[in-house]
């Protein structure tokens, strides 16, 4: 069992920077691919950026490729997710999430990232 605790959300302007934390407790981040998901109101929940078990390989939706940078750091069992130039269409609840490499098996309740001026 990996329990998962987000943290880092806020109110940010547009253009405007946050880095996102996932906490997780249970077991070592070097056992699990991690990723992180996004959830807008109204919309379905969407991918964001994936990284592998040693944190070499990493994978991100178009929509964020080049602002967004997704980092773990095993020895704290912590993964990040570090976003840039944000923009009011990033507005969504960010959830982070471990598994294998072909599913995801534990989920965080998420951090609500607002962006707006």
């Amino acid at each position: 069992q990996v329990q998962l605790v987000e943290s880092g959300g806020g109110l940010v302007q547009p253009g405007g920077s946050l880095r996102l934390s996932c906490a997780a407790s249970g077991q070592s981040l070097s056992s699990y691919y991690m990723g992180w998901f996004r959830q807008a109101p109204g919309k379905e929940r969407e991918f964001v950026a994936r990284i592998d078990l040693t944190g070499a390989y990493t994978y991100y939706a178009d929509s964020v490729k080049g602002r967004f940078t997704i980092s773990k750091d095993n020895a704290k069992s912590t993964l990040y997710l570090v976003m840039d130039k944000l923009e009011l269409e990033d507005t969504a609840l960010y959830i982070c999430a471990a598994g294998g490499v072909a599913h995801y098996d534990y989920w965080g309740q998420g951090t609500q990232v607002t962006v707006s001026s």
